[in-house]
C-alpha cells in the first residue's frame, strides 16, 4: 500500500514550523520518520501536510549543561549512542540504546522522535521517566519545561499540543563518583519492543552503601513508570534488601494484557527484571574504585 497525498515543507526556523502546524490541523511533524513512514504507508496516518524539521540546526546536538546532559530533539540515535558525552554523564541511557531498534532504524531515528511517538514499551523515554529527564518544548505561548513523568499520559499520548514542538531532552547529571546501571527486558526478538523493561541506576558510598536509586519499568502498562527505591538508601543492596523493596514497589502496579502477554506474566516478569536490575546496577557502581 502507499501513502495517502500530502504536502511536503521544510521550514527554515523552529518558528516556522510552530506556526505550520498551527495553521493546519492535518499537519504533522517529521524527523527520523521510523515509525511514521510505516504508518503513512498502510494509511494508518493520513497527514495533509508534512513537516519535515530534521535539518533544524537548533534541534540537533548533545552538550553538557550545569547538573545535566542535553540533547537535541533531532539527534539520531546512534549518535548518541557512540558520543562519549552520554556514555559518561548519562550511562543508563547508554546502556540502553544498542537495545532500541536495530542499526539501520538508530541511524535514522532520533531521540526526541522516540520521546514524541510515546510507545510504552519503548526504551528511551523508559529512561527519562527513571531518570526524571525534562522535555523541553516549544510553543506558540513560548517555551515550556516538562518533567518525563507529566509529559506522557498514556499509549502514544503525551501533553504535547497540536502546534507544540520538543527542541530537547535534559537527562540530569549524577554528580557522585560510584554510579552503576542495569537494564533488563523481555521481548520475542532483540529488536522488538519490550514486553516488560526494567531500567535502574544507583550510587554507592565508599562503604558500598546505596546513596541514590532510581528505578522504572515499562512496557506493564500505558506509559513507562518511575518506582519508589528510596528506602534503598544507606542499605548495603543485598538480594534481600532488592527483592523487599522492588516487591514494595510493584505490589500495586496496574499490567496490561495484550496477544504478546498476560497481566499476570507482566507482573510477575516485572518483579524479576526490576530485582536483575538494580543489582546490576549494584555490580556495576561497586567495580567502581571508591576514594580510599
Amino acid at each position: 500500500m502507499k501513502a495517502a497525498p500530502f504536502d511536503y515543507v521544510r521550514p527554515a526556523s523552529l518558528a516556522e514550523a510552530c506556526a505550520l502546524l498551527a495553521a493546519d490541523a492535518d499537519a504533522r511533524l517529521i524527523a527520523g520518520g521510523q515509525t511514521l513512514v510505516p504508518m503513512l504507508a498502510m494509511r494508518l496516518a493520513r497527514p495533509a501536510t508534512l513537516v519535515d524539521i530534521l535539518r533544524l540546526p537548533e534541534l540537533a546536538g548533545i552538550r553538557q549543561e550545569a547538573g545535566a546532559v542535553v540533547i537535541g530533539a533531532t539527534t539520531r540515535q546512534a549518535l548518541a549512542e557512540r558520543d562519549p558525552v552520554i556514555r559518561t554523564s548519562a550511562p543508563l541511557l547508554a546502556a540502553v540504546l544498542p537495545w532500541v531498534g536495530h542499526p539501520p532504524t538508530r541511524n535514522r531515528g532520533t531521540i526526541g522522535g522516540s520521546i514524541a511517538n510515546a510507545d510504552p514499551c519503548a526504551e528511551i523515554p523508559l529512561v527519562a521517566v527513571t531518570l526524571g529527564a525534562t522535555i523541553m518544548i516549544t510553543r506558540t505561548g513560548g517555551p515550556v519545561a516538562m518533567p518525563a513523568g507529566d509529559f506522557f499520559i498514556g499509549a502514544m499520548l503525551t501533553a504535547l499540543g497540536h502546534s507544540d514542538c520538543i527542541t530537547a531532552i535534559r537527562f540530569p547529571v549524577w554528580p557522585q563518583r560510584r554510579v552503576g546501571v542495569g537494564f533488563f527486558e523481555v521481548s520475542a526478538r532483540r529488536s522488538d519492543f519490550a514486553f516488560v523493561a526494567a531500567a535502574a541506576q544507583l550510587a554507592l558510598d565508599d562503604d558500598d552503601r546505596c546513596i541514590e536509586a532510581a528505578l522504572g519499568v515499562g512496557g506493564i502498562g500505558d506509559r513507562p513508570l518511575r518506582l519508589d527505591v528510596s528506602s534503598l538508601r544507606g542499605m548495603e543492596l543485598d538480594a534481600a534488601s532488592v527483592a523487599e523493596t522492588v516487591d514494595a514497589a510493584t505490589r500495586h502496579l496496574d499490567a496490561a494484557s495484550d496477544l504478546h502477554a498476560s497481566a499476570a506474566y507482566r507482573r510477575r516478569v516485572a518483579v524479576t527484571l526490576c530485582c536483575r536490575a538494580l543489582q546490576q546496577a549494584r555490580d556495576n557502581a561497586a567495580a567502581r574504585e571508591s576514594a580510599r
